[in-house]
Order: structure tokens, then C-alpha cells, then sequence
């Protein structure tokens, strides 16, 4: 894996994690619609709008591996997140596809499973919950990884990022932060383990609020290097309600009726079994 290739470069993720991808790969192209600031000398620039598949197709010619970070990272305009999240991210596997690019790293986001109470331990083998437009855009993601690799090979990791900002700004960003040094070390497991076909794993640093079973990421290899708490700046105010009761915080809250309402798979089996 010499030649790797960032989407959505020029984003706050893709800026912050550019210095560690670039001291350990070949060359790293850069794509994005604005050029990146201060590029490094085995960084070039390709300006690609995924959302056309000619483009993206270009900017993916003699690449070993993507990264995949470019989309819409919030809000609740569905007609956007269509275009940038959804065709974006299908058009990026066609293009692998059709250049056979052999690995990608899908960001996805803890939004995928927002709405599973912030009580519970999951996994990434439990059902998705996503608690937003843009949640359901990571779900899509996450099943075209699949879709590539049983018809193309393709393999991809997608990790399931909690909050990967500079430093932990609330006390729910403190237990699901992950350092950009951490973050880079899960996309180079995704970019070289010889194991991974189509795997989801949670990107997070050594948190001791445990809201993920995060197993799989270890018999990766992963190991985390830093811990939020040490990092945190908590700036953000209370949270409300519905916020405080599930793992997406204020993504929980979009077009939310105020109403918390919890899934009970175990108790609904008990009552189907009395029923019968």
C-alpha cells in the first residue's frame, strides 16, 4: 500500500489527520473541491467532485487505497445529504471498482448508532439505530462497503467514529473522542490488515466510558494511545432529555417529538413467547 487517496481532504478530520497518513505512506493524493493548505512534498492535490462519476473515477487512476472522509458531516437537509453522502459514497466505490482499487476506509459515525441508549454496551454486530438523516446516510455507507466487497473484492473497514474534534469540548465528547494519532492508526489497519473484508469497528481512544464493545478493533491490532479525559475543554452547556438518554446526543433531538421511547428486544420476545 504505497499510493493512498483522502476524500474530503480539506475537512476538519482529513486536516488533522494528513501528518500521520503522509509519514507512513508513499504518497497521499489529496481530493477535495478546495484545495488543502500547505501541501506536504509526497502530497499532490486532484479537485473531484464525487457526486460525478467521471470525476471521481479520475482522481482514483493508479491508487492503492482511499480514505473515504468527504460528505456532509451534519444537519438535516435530506436533498444534500443525497447528494454528497449517498451517490458521493456509491460513486467512490464505483470508481474503485472500476480502477481496482483493493481497499477503502469508510468513515462512518457513531450517528449510525445513535439512538441505542447511552446505558447500554454495543457492538458493531448489533442492529443499526441511527438517530438522524445523517446517521442513515453512515448505515448506507456502511452496507455499499458490503455490496463492493461480495461483488468486487473490495475490502473496506468502516469505522465508526465518535468524536474526532481537537480535543473533547463536552462530557459526551469525553466518552467517545479519539485522537487523530489513534484515528490514523485504525485507517492503517484498514489500509493493511490481510484479514479485513468487510469489517465495522468504533473509532474511539482509550475512553473509560465504555458505550461500544470495541473487541474486534483490538484483535486488529488497535491500541489506543491516548485518553479524552487528559484532552478534555469542556465548554458545551446541559444537554436535554432526549439527548441525555441515547449515545447521538443532539442528533437525537432532529424532528424528535420529545417522547423517549426504548427498544426492548429481550422483553418483546418474553411477550411474543406468552402470547403463543
Amino acid at each position: 500500500m504505497k499510493r493512498i487517496a483522502v476524500t474530503g481532504a480539506a475537512g476538519r478530520v482529513g486536516t488533522l489527520l494528513r501528518p500521520h497518513l503522509r509519514a507512513h505512506f508513499e504518497h497521499v493524493r489529496l481530493i477535495d473541491l478546495q484545495e488543502p493548505a500547505e501541501l506536504g512534498e509526497n502530497e499532490t492535490f486532484v479537485r473531484a467532485d464525487l457526486t460525478k462519476l467521471d470525476e471521481a473515477e479520475v482522481a482514483l487512476k493508479d491508487i492503492d487505497g482511499v480514505v473515504h472522509l468527504a460528505g456532509i458531516a451534519s444537519g438535516i437537509d435530506m436533498n444534500a445529504i443525497l447528494h454528497a453522502n449517498v451517490l458521493g459514497t456509491y460513486n467512490l466505490y464505483e470508481a474503485a471498482r472500476i480502477n481496482e482499487v483493493q481497499r477503502v476506509v469508510y468513515a462512518s459515525s457513531n450517528h449510525a448508532t445513535g439512538f441505542y441508549p447511552r446505558g447500554e454496551v454495543i457492538s458493531p454486530l448489533d442492529p443499526m439505530r441511527p438517530d438522524s438523516p445523517y446517521g442513515l446516510s453512515k448505515c448506507w455507507g456502511e452496507l455499499v462497503a458490503g455490496l463492493y466487497y461480495d461483488t468486487s473484492g473490495i475490502r473496506s473497514l468502516s469505522i465508526r467514529i465518535g468524536n474526532a474534534g481537537t480535543y473533547p469540548n463536552s462530557e459526551r465528547s469525553v466518552a467517545i473522542w479519539i485522537s487523530a494519532r489513534d484515528l490514523a492508526q485504525l485507517v492503517r489497519i484498514g489500509l493493511t490488515h490481510p484479514l479485513i473484508a468487510a469489517a465495522v469497528v468504533y473509532g474511539v481512544s482509550d475512553t473509560d466510558e465504555k458505550w461500544w464493545d470495541n473487541d474486534l478493533a483490538g484483535r486488529l491490532g488497535y491500541q489506543p494511545e491516548d485518553r479524552p479525559r487528559d484532552h478534555a475543554r469542556i465548554e458545551q452547556g446541559a444537554e436535554g432529555p432526549v439527548a441525555l438518554a441515547f449515545q447521538g446526543g443532539g442528533f437525537c433531538e432532529i424532528n424528535h417529538d420529545g417522547t423517549i421511547r426504548m427498544r426492548d428486544a429481550e422483553g418483546l420476545a418474553k411477550s411474543l413467547e406468552a402470547v403463543e
